[in-house]
């Protein structure tokens, strides 16, 4: 059995790990699995165990278990204690899913440094460029003081060393110990801060084995100085010295900020994709008002103004064309690139690029509410979400740390014993550099780097991620239910023809665009339209419904107006003649669509509209077909309309005359079946069996309420941005495995090798300083490989 609770007190992955491990300790707990972002945990257990034993578990901790819907308040955490400018930071790792930090600092699990979310004010320089100067200036100041500490260590191997002459050996280790406090204490003292903050926390990384392997290095040689004659003669040079370790220490940790650097480096061109559509706004626009143009800033724009756009400037906000009409080019937001002709009443979108002509066009979503803005904000909130295979690298992750410590104790005891002279030495210096090699930054860069580099690339294809589950669940897709109106169809209907039996035609147009007018269907905005078209007066209307699935209805001057499907005149007991029916089964075998319009329970007249399927619908469908995608269509038109069209498309199966509940019934027996479904809609009623479905596809020209529901939307609102969005997917998931192979590969390879496997056969064994160059030049490689996502063609 399952049982779901709330735990308070949760922030990081090393608090999950700890409750799940507490819980886990309880008798006939199978299995726990604590969720950071919802704050609840599941447990399954052989026999039900009360609360209470739970909560003892966690009494002296400070975390709280609850019943799933008991009403608590979550604590606050405070962010983390830093100096610098305001914003919104974030861990390049992802360790804590998608959470954020008002200041700059460095990540408390993993420790590397928090990355500034790029916004409108940092577009153009961003604080990743000032982080990249203070580690350059830094890695300056490293490489200063270090040079001379390697030249000096690297002397006694040149035969008769001119520094000698100068002076003995002693004072040269003097020279090097004040020469590397600035490296130790100034240029690199954050990495011993955060080994200590992981020891300290229990949450050990990266530089937790760095911290250990130079700061034993740079102690040892500090003790040796100062007390010389503590130490066996196996730690002496020729000359009768103590062999120092200050060059080590000053090299590794010079290498380790370099690697730093180039992350940082590497890590601002992940971003270029939230870079590029912060850019597309401009900062101005101008305003007609009373005939006269002002220039005014963007934040002045207010919904209802009217704004002029010229020849080649770029569409402020979301708006329609009101007076001229223009070419415009969306490709920065829709990815295709054929400009698009725009007339009157035509949407218009912020950061587009207007053609040659100039236009006036109302203002209809300003600020935040702008399709640009939401796709920035869709983009930021991707690329900080974590995919499910993730899992694996935390899993390695979590006993990495203990176990390369344990190996590089193995390490020194194995030399010391079994070592050749001076033994000591031996063991100290491949002890060392077991821990500088094992580095684990590279393991857990690899998933974030290619969800971040695919996210962005998806945006510039106008393919927008939610979140990165979605993208790695799209590459496991094999069944796809698709809408018809507004998926597969253009999703502009028109009326081609109102039919009335026995009644004024006038009248019955007036009558159908008066109720329709409080309808969101897009089939209620063509006869709408098809009255304003010609000059049609409409009628006041009262207590209007809207039935789903079926129709709408009104009271009109006393009488009763329904207008919908036949389920809806079956329901509400109207009658119709088979002269009605028979032209309407004949119009809808040719594609059509056909409602039924009665006035006081008798049927009146019949409304036959017609929806262009879309020109990529068909290659889009066969493409996924041949990817071995099974394409379903659900819709809540007519059968006989229905299968008109799923003829016309190939398609495997089409189930029509669809209530929203059947959509969502469907998609669970499928998933219930083993099948791991995608379902594409936009309207309203999508919305329930986008959100079940193990992804949710909206297509971008539909409703706001199917694509809050969804994980991917189509900003162009087309079934090639699902062919895309399947390329992109299979792309991304087989980056991160290549980037986890590599770090493990790295890892398994590097470090028997630094602890002497090759000295037996060859002689060879790695320095703790080349251990280092190894150490960061792997991240970098992982965040390389990441970056080749951007050159992805994908047509």
């Amino acid at each position: 059995m399952k049982h779901t609770y709330q735990v308070t007190g949760l922030s990081c992955n090393g608090c999950k790990s700890h409750v799940e491990e507490s819980l886990s300790k309880i008798p006939h707990v199978d299995d726990v699995e604590v969720s950071l972002k919802e704050g609840k945990v599941e447990i399954e257990m052989s026999e039900h165990i009360p609360l209470s034993s739970f909560q003892n578990v966690l009494a002296d901790s400070q975390y709280d278990i609850y019943p799933e819907d008991h009403k608590v308040e979550e604590k606050k955490l405070a962010p983390l204690p830093s100096i610098g400018a305001g914003g919104v930071y974030y861990c390049p790792m992802h360790c804590e899913g998608d959470k954020t930090y008002a200041k700059p600092g460095h990540c408390p699990v993993c420790g590397m440094d928090l990355v500034p979310e790029v916004s409108s004010e940092n577009a153009n320089e961003s604080e990743e460029d000032k982080s990249y100067q203070d580690l350059l200036r830094k890695f300056r100041v490293a490489t200063a003081f270090t040079i001379p500490i390697f030249i000096i260590a690297m002397s006694e191997m040149i035969p008769g060393n001119p520094l000698f002459e100068w002076m003995p050996v002693k004072y040269w280790n003097w020279v090097q110990l004040i020469l590397s406090i600035p490296v130790v204490f100034y240029a690199t003292w954050m990495f011993f801060q955060r080994a200590y903050a992981s020891i300290k926390s229990g949450m050990y990384n990266m530089f937790t084995l760095i911290g250990i392997g130079a700061g034993v290095a740079w102690l040892f040689s500090l003790f040796g100085l100062l007390f010389p004659q503590v130490f066996p003669d196996q730690f002496r040079t020729v000359s009768g010295s103590i062999h120092m370790y200050f060059e080590s220490a000053a090299v590794i940790l010079t290498l380790v900020l370099l690697g730093q650097l180039l992350e940082v480096r590497a890590h601002r061109k992940t971003n270029s994709a939230v870079k590029q559509l912060l850019q597309l706004a401009p900062n101005k626009a101008i305003k007609v008002e009373q005939g006269k143009e002002l220039e005014i800033s963007i934040d002045q724009i207010r919904v209802g103004d009217i704004l002029r756009v010229k020849p080649g400037d770029k569409i402020p906000v979301d708006g329609e064309i009101i007076e001229g009409e223009s070419i415009i080019d969306e490709s920065m937001i829709t990815g295709e690139s054929v400009p698009v002709h725009k007339t009157m009443k035509d949407h218009v979108s912020a950061g587009t690029v207007n053609g040659k002509q100039s236009f006036l066009m109302k203002a209809n979503k300003v600020g935040a509410d702008t399709l640009l803005a939401q796709i920035i904000g869709m983009v930021k909130q991707a690329s900080r979400s974590r995919a499910p295979i993730q899992k694996l690298a935390d899993k390695i992750s979590s006993y990495f740390v203990p176990a390369v410590v344990a190996v590089s104790v193995i390490t020194f005891l194995v030399w010391l014993v079994f070592g050749p002279e001076p033994s000591m030495v031996y063991a100290l210096v491949n002890g060392i550099a077991v821990l500088i090699i094992a580095c684990p930054c590279a393991l857990g860069l690899a998933t974030p780097m290619s969800v971040m580099v695919g996210v962005g690339k998806g945006a510039e294809l106008g393919v927008l991620i939610k979140e990165a589950a979605s993208l790695e669940k799209m590459n496991q897709v094999n069944t796809l239910i698709i809408d018809k109106t507004g998926t597969v169809t253009e999703g502009k209907p028109s009326v081609e023809q109102v039919i009335a039996f026995d009644f004024d035609q006038e009248k019955l147009i007036s009558l159908m665009a008066s109720v329709n007018q409080q309808s969101e269907h897009p089939l209620a905005e063509a006869t709408v339209r098809y009255a304003n078209e010609k000059e049609i007066e409409l009628i006041r209307i009262d207590n209007f419904e809207s039935i789903t699935g079926q129709g709408v209805k009104a009271n009109v001057e006393g009488a009763e107006v329904l207008i919908g499907n036949k389920r809806l005149f079956e329901s509400q007991g109207v009658n119709f003649t088979n002269e009605i029916y028979e032209l309407a089964v004949k119009q809808q075998e040719l594609g059509k669509t056909v409602s039924y319009l009665a006035f006081n329970a008798k049927a009146v007249g019949l409304i036959i509209l017609s929806d262009q399927i879309k020109n990529t619908s068909r290659q889009a469908i066969q493409e996924l077909k041949e990817k071995g995608i099974e394409v379903i269509m659900m819709t809540g038109d007519n059968a006989l309309t229905a299968r008109a069209v799923a003829n016309d498309l190939e398609l495997d199966e089409v189930v029509a005359e669809c209530l929203p509940e059947d959509k969502m019934i469907r998609v669970a027996k499928l998933k219930e079946a083993g099948r791991v479904v995608a379902m594409a809609g936009d309207g309203i009623n999508d919305a329930p069996a986008l959100a079940l479905a193990d992804v949710g596809i909206a297509m971008g020209t539909g409703t706001d309420v199917a694509i809050e529901s969804a994980a991917i939307t189509l900003v162009k609102g087309d079934l090639h941005g699902i062919v895309k969005a399947k390329a992109l997917s299979e792309s991304v998931m087989r980056n991160i495995k290549q980037n986890l192979f590599f770090a493990l590969a790295y890892n398994g390879l590097g470090v028997p090798l630094a602890a002497g496997a090759l000295y037996p056969f060859f002689g060879i064994l790695l320095s703790p300083m080349i251990a280092a160059v190894a150490m960061s030049f792997s991240s970098v490689s992982v965040i390389t490989n990441a970056l080749r996502l951007r050159t992805l063609k994908i047509s």
